[in-house]
């Protein structure tokens, strides 16, 4: 039934003639369509088929500005990083560095809680040990996540907000310039109860709000506020999948905590516009990266 769902769900939008034709929002066929050279190197963070990131370098010897870059499908295991390569490609064009983590999802074994929380911390923390041999700028990271992952991303920024005791916090959490949230999932309590991704929330934190208050409280970045760090969120008025609404909530809410968060909602962008190299949303993905980074 999960699988029948997220078919629906990324399958099943009408696709458009060409990347933002028209005013047409981007298919998920579309984002599938789009090439991109190969990462310049796939390197494991650990030790599971699930644990690597590739990482696209722009040309140069550096330091390179790095984006962490995390992709989404709705955490389930049925969609890996494969569609969000062009993106990172073009950061890296752009001049700025993409770590993209491939992490276990809900359908991996280790999947779901805790297991992809974990995989995204120790990834993202995994770039202290190759930025030497790289050529990247630890001063200058910030994360880059689109729908599920800009969830992660956002998780990300707000992890160091844990409790000194909590082993998904760890000891000493890769500081960030800020976040990037593409279509992002921010607040998980109200995506599970309006059924955001059909039941991907609840089978992420293995149940409802009211079932598991405390993962809740841990997961989602509405309840870690304030991150402490900027936040840019690009996000289409036309997005079927994730509702602008959440993201406008979240920034009203993140700013009314002390946040410097900023949405910039695109009319007639969909979900997947945000990650379309050749979108005319992309100047607004781009634009917001090297924001957090000047």
């Amino acid at each position: 039934m999960r699988r029948a769902v997220l078919t629906v769900v990324f399958a099943s939008l009408p696709a458009a003639h060409a990347v933002g034709a028209g005013g047409q929002g981007v298919s998920f066929q579309d984002v599938l369509a789009l090439k991109a050279p190969p990462a310049d190197a796939r390197i494991a963070y650990g030790p599971r088929p699930q644990q690597f990131g590739e990482l696209w370098l722009p040309p140069g010897p550096g330091p390179h500005p790095v984006a962490v870059v995390i992709h989404g499908g709705c955490w389930s295991a049925e969609y890996g990083e494969g569609h969000i390569r062009p993106a990172c490609a073009a950061l890296a064009r752009a001049g700025v560095a993409a770590w993209c983590l491939e992490y276990r999802r809900v359908g991996d074994e280790g999947g779901g809680w805790p297991g992809t929380f974990e995989d995204v911390a120790r990834g993202a923390d995994h770039l202290r040990a190759i930025a030497p041999a790289r050529g990247l700028d630890l001063e200058r990271v910030v994360a880059v996540g689109h729908s599920a992952g800009g969830h992660l991303a956002l998780w990300l920024a707000g992890r160091s907000r844990l409790p000194a005791a909590d082993p998904l916090r760890g000891k000493d959490p890769l500081p960030l310039r800020g976040v990037v949230g593409l279509a992002p999932i921010p607040d998980l309590a109200r995506a599970a109860s309006e059924h955001v991704c059909g039941s991907a929330v609840p089978d992420l934190l293995g149940g409802t709000p009211e079932a598991q208050p405390a993962r809740y409280g841990t997961a989602s970045p509405m309840a870690l506020l304030p991150l402490g760090v900027p936040q840019e969120i690009v996000h289409g008025r036309a997005d079927r999948i994730v509702p602008v609404a959440l993201s406008e909530a979240y920034v009203a809410a993140a700013r009314g905590k002390g946040d410097a968060a900023h949405l910039v909602a695109v009319e007639g962008a969909g979900h997947f516009d945000v990650i379309a190299p050749p979108s005319k949303t992309w100047t607004a993905v781009e634009e917001a990266v090297r924001s957090l980074l000047r």
